[in-house]
């Protein structure tokens, strides 16, 4: 599939990783639709990226007739749907045991929720819509890409409910992607290490200093364009499939 040929939901799409995502697709002559529950952000990315490239539509990721309501309306506006990203994440962090008690499941499975059952709504419901498309090359209909993390592998002291999400994101990559042969549509998923990320932004410049010497090389936080691009590569070629691809300069958590 050619960049200028997308037409592509995009999950947390008017900020960080995702709104990186969307520019490379429309810089490319994509047309993307910008799911997020972030409101206040919105315009903003809308103006940025030109209001006949992209479009917001609210949306709660958790919430299952939401992610099928609102992929079929960003198909109708877009005319058509041939690849979704997910991007939209929460960090979740917290100790099992923490010093004043113990977590609270609610933060556990909120977590899980928005990130792995969030992904599963997404590329369910858009995988359903692809599946009516008509057949590109090798009978390809469409491509979902899942955002991950490195914690998925190395979590640290603190991820247990971010590390669980991300970790059921992996897994279920391989079995989607089989079972999608039969219509056409490709499953990836990026693991990400550490980005600069409006999460990241929030630290102190000394931690963001000290995150980013901890990279064995390059010494440094990762961009969001080389996320975008990894996503323009997956998007274009058709052999990769069912598996995940570390982005993080070699790095490899520590316990803490």
């Amino acid at each position: 599939m050619k960049i200028n040929t997308i037409k592509g939901v995009v999950t947390g799409g008017v900020s960080g990783l995702g709104l990186a995502v969307a520019k490379n697709f429309v810089a490319e002559g994509g047309k993307v639709a910008l799911l997020d529950v972030n409101e206040s952000k919105a315009e903003a990315a809308v103006d940025a990226l030109g209001e006949s490239n992209a479009r917001f539509f609210r949306i709660d990721v958790t919430q299952e007739d939401q992610a099928v309501e609102v992929i079929a309306r960003a198909r109708e506006w877009m005319n058509g749907l041939n690849v979704a990203m997910n991007c939209a994440g929460v960090l979740g962090a917290g100790r099992v045991l923490g010093r004043e008690a113990p977590m609270a499941l609610n933060t556990f499975s909120t977590t899980v929720m928005v990130n792995l059952v969030g992904s599963f709504n997404i590329a369910k419901a858009a995988a359903a819509l692809m599946a009516d498309n008509e057949p590109g090359e090798d009978g390809e209909r469409g491509v979902i890409i899942n955002t991950a993390s490195v914690a998925a592998f190395e979590g640290q002291i603190g991820q247990a409910a971010y590390s669980a999400s991300k970790g059921g994101v992996v897994g279920m990559t391989l079995p989607m992607a089989r079972e999608f042969t039969r219509i056409g549509v490709r499953v990836m998923t990026i693991a990400p290490g550490v980005f600069h990320t409006p999460m990241i932004d929030g630290l102190p410049a000394q931690v963001q200093q000290d995150l980013g010497g901890s990279i064995p090389f390059p010494k440094r936080l990762g961009k969001g364009t080389e996320f975008a691009d990894l996503a323009a590569h997956i998007v274009e070629n058709r052999y990769l499939n069912g598996t995940t691809i570390r982005l993080d300069g070699a790095v490899r958590l520590e316990p803490k």
